[in-house]
């Protein structure tokens, strides 16, 4: 069996495209549509209620493009939204938080683990419930979480400030906790983080491993394609489609050094609200 729809994801902004880009090497056949609520970010900062409502009008989207699966490529969504997409949507759908803490259980030597998320993602302590949950399935015992929340990220990213020296002080900041408790693995739990990767690294420095959930998530994704039966044929071309609740010229500006080969082009406005939801 093969399926040549589109795999569509969705992030509160940018941050989602670190997903994306991972899908597309683990699975280059793939065609996919991405959307950025980048009007409404950042979900971080908002209400469990707010949004499982933006996370349903995006469902709705996405669902109304015919999509065969969605990838939750928000950890703030994944954190609140997943169990109530599942339900609802037609298709198969991935979140992140799951796939990045099964990377963090491998990856860690000490078993001390720091998780950096948005507030949000912080509070509902899912990343940590996720990881405890995974160390004890691999029967890893004397398993050390640490949480920091670090809201600015999200807009240093938003901003294209990806290596500058505002980001380099307020990592220093920010990280400071984590590296005095020894951590050797440190979870970026949010999917803006890793556009900051290169200065999170060098803050943490070189024995502490970094962990990526989109590359983790790309994977699922790459499986459950192959385990549903839905993959496209090799000789089918992929579409890479964008589109953005905001201003299409501020997204491509912000996102194009990030993605290269000249994406995205052609992203086009759309705006979710228009779709009614009943939580």
């Amino acid at each position: 069996m093969t399926d040549n729809r589109p795999i569509g994801l969705f992030d509160s902004g940018i941050g989602g495209l670190t997903v994306l880009r991972e899908i597309w090497k683990a699975a280059p056949d793939e065609s996919t549509i991405y959307f950025g609520d980048n009007s409404r970010a950042p979900y971080g900062t908002k209400s469990r209620s707010t949004v499982i409502r933006y996370s349903l009008q995006n469902l709705s989207f996405l669902e109304s493009r015919d999509v065969k699966m969605i990838v939750v490529a928000c950890n703030t969504a994944s954190a609140y939204a997943y169990e109530e997409l599942r339900k609802r949507a037609k298709v198969p759908v991935v979140e992140v938080v799951t796939p990045g803490a099964d990377e963090a259980c491998r990856a860690t030597r000490n078993g001390r683990i720091g998780i950096i998320a948005t507030k949000a993602t912080v509070s509902t302590g899912v990343y940590k419930d996720a990881v405890e949950r995974r160390a004890a399935e691999l029967g890893m015992n004397n398993i050390e979480i640490f949480q920091q929340a670090c809201p600015l990220f999200v807009s240093l990213a938003e901003e294209g400030w990806w290596d500058s020296e505002v980001t380099r002080l307020t990592a220093e900041e920010y990280l400071k906790p984590l590296k005095e408790a020894g951590i050797d693995t440190l979870v970026m739990a949010c999917t803006h983080y890793p556009l900051l990767s290169k200065v999170i690294g060098e803050v943490m420095g070189e024995g502490v491993v970094l962990v990526n959930t989109g590359v983790a998530t790309a994977k699922v994704v790459k499986h459950l394609l192959s385990e549903e039966g839905i993959a496209s044929e090799h000789n089918e071309k992929p579409q890479r489609e964008f589109f953005t609740s905001d201003e299409p010229e501020l997204f491509e500006q912000v996102a194009t050094p990030f993605l290269g080969e000249g994406l995205p082009s052609g992203t086009r406005h759309f705006s979710t609200d228009k779709y009614e939801v009943t939580i």
